[in-house]
């Protein structure tokens, strides 16, 4: 058991992460402490009950302050993990899911390339390898973003969250298409009610982007993708549009009348995701379809005009070692997709490998920088350079998740959300609405719920609950 224990400032959310990047397998607790009258503030960490680390800390009289004592305090406690433990993460005490939004911030202030990297080296002791990253996906989202006035618009999440099977490591909002096919209708009434809605109340700002996330969103039907693709037509404007993306995600739910319908409304930018192109472990995980059903399908598209296609895998699935790793990015390399996002395998506490781990601990989880790197270097021969990244809780190796893309195929969408620059009105179960309100310097979120079956029932409170904040985005337009 690892304990955190700190007086006054908050930084307990902070030391945790940090702590947690030392040590991804311990138990490990963080509280705030009351101060023993005439005490100094102080972190301490304990390994089962040893004092093993203690700093004291000064007194913070502004934010200004507080920034640079948080700062402090991280590096003093990654510089005493590190000569305990001999580990030197590469992301220094960056513990955030964005770091490529401090580069980013900092460039828009007007740094300079060589004082952002020596910020992100002495201020927060990243690798040269993980600065080179952040320079590369910050340089290519500013001139993404400068492309448009997104501060003016806003993005649309339109969320399907049904799914063929669930994935051994998947927490995602999502059922069982089979189970819920009756009800699919009805779920798609109070979509298209919520939209109808947001339409109403934005229909003086530009949409910019809109993305159709799940779940598996052909898992509907062709008759219920038409319909629903037809209502959104209605109810937006689409010659404003720079961008839609449809995740057609799982091989298995596509064919050739589901592509049809998508081009017929005009969609080219879809993703389909192997996630491994070892057929053993997509048996493992849950996925019902082959390796061959990954490539059939992605030629479909091709054929049928799709000039925009995105491929997931994931690094550090169960089982998997470097030379899986390589048998997979041969065959994407053959398939030349137009974006590739690389995941590193996020271990989600409600996943079932991590509810029955019992039953798979005989399946290893190895993510490696060699791994890492071999990711980047297929990309880059298949003319892919990252353009955005974002890290996640428990993720294997410590690692980071990268979208690579051709030089006109960046998702506008993944920047404008991993960078918070734009608000992005969700519709769906588990939708989850993040409205900027760059003047008062905060995010607004408005979360729908989860569960299908009350979404259904619950739709006219998911509409009330973004009301009044759509009225206030609206007129701060």
């Amino acid at each position: 058991m690892i304990k955190i224990l700190i007086t006054e400032y908050n930084f307990e959310h902070d030391l945790y992460a940090l702590v947690r990047e030392f040590y991804p397998g311990e138990e490990t607790e963080a509280e705030i402490t009351e101060l023993p009258e005439g005490a100094q503030p102080s972190v301490k960490i304990l390994f089962d009950g040893e004092d093993e680390v203690d700093i004291p800390l000064p007194e913070a009289k502004s934010q200004a302050d507080r920034f640079h004592l948080k700062n402090y305090v991280k590096r003093t406690v990654f510089s005493a993990l590190t000569a305990r433990t001999g580990k030197r993460p590469a992301w220094g005490t960056l513990t955030g899911i964005r770091p490529a939004k401090l580069a980013l911030e900092l460039m828009e202030e007007g740094r300079g390339e060589e004082e952002i990297r020596r910020i992100m080296s002495e201020t927060y002791y990243c690798s040269d390898g993980k600065i080179h990253l952040c320079m590369e996906v910050a340089k290519r989202e500013k001139r993404v973003l400068e492309s448009f006035d997104y501060r003016s618009g806003y993005s649309l999440y339109i969320g399907i969250p049904f799914c063929p099977t669930r994935c051994l490591y998947c927490s995602f909002t999502s059922y069982p298409i089979e189970v819920w096919r009756p009800r699919v209708d009805e779920y798609l009434d109070a979509l298209i009610r919520e939209l109808a809605f947001i339409s109403e109340s934005m229909k003086d700002v530009r949409l910019d982007t809109i993305y159709m996330g799940g779940g598996t969103p052909t898992t509907l039907t062709p008759e219920q993708m038409d319909r629903l693709l037809n209502a959104i037509e209605k109810l937006f404007p689409f010659e404003s549009l720079r961008e839609i993306t449809i995740e057609a995600g799982r091989p298995d739910s596509i064919d050739e009348a589901k592509l049809r319908v998508l081009r017929k409304h005009g969609i080219y930018r879809i993703s389909i995701n192997p996630q491994t192109m070892c057929q053993k472990t997509l048996d493992l995980i849950g996925r019902k379809h082959t390796v061959e059903d990954t490539r059939q399908a992605f030629y479909l598209a091709r054929e049928l005009g799709f000039t925009n296609i995105n491929m997931d895998l994931i690094v550090g699935l169960p089982g998997e070692d470097i030379g899986d790793l390589r048998h997979t990015l041969d065959q994407i390399e053959e398939l030349a997709p137009d974006s590739l996002t690389v995941h590193s395998l996020a271990i989600k506490r409600a996943a079932r490998l991590n509810t029955m781990r019992e039953q798979y601990k005989d399946y290893k989880v190895v993510n490696t920088p060699e791994m890492i790197d071999m990711t980047a270097r297929s990309a880059k021969s298949m003319g892919l350079a990252p353009y955005y990244l974002y890290r996640q809780k428990n993720m294997a190796g410590n690692f980071e998740n990268v979208g690579y893309a051709k030089v006109d195929k960046a998702g506008i969408y993944n920047i404008l959300i991993m960078e918070e620059k734009q608000s992005i009105i969700a519709a769906g179960a588990g939708g989850s609405t993040k409205l900027s309100f760059p003047e008062e310097n905060r995010i607004e979120r408005i979360e729908n719920v989860k569960d299908v079956g009350n979404y259904i029932a619950r739709v006219d409170e998911m509409i009330e609950r973004k009301g009044e904040w759509l009225c206030r985005l609206r007129r701060n337009r």
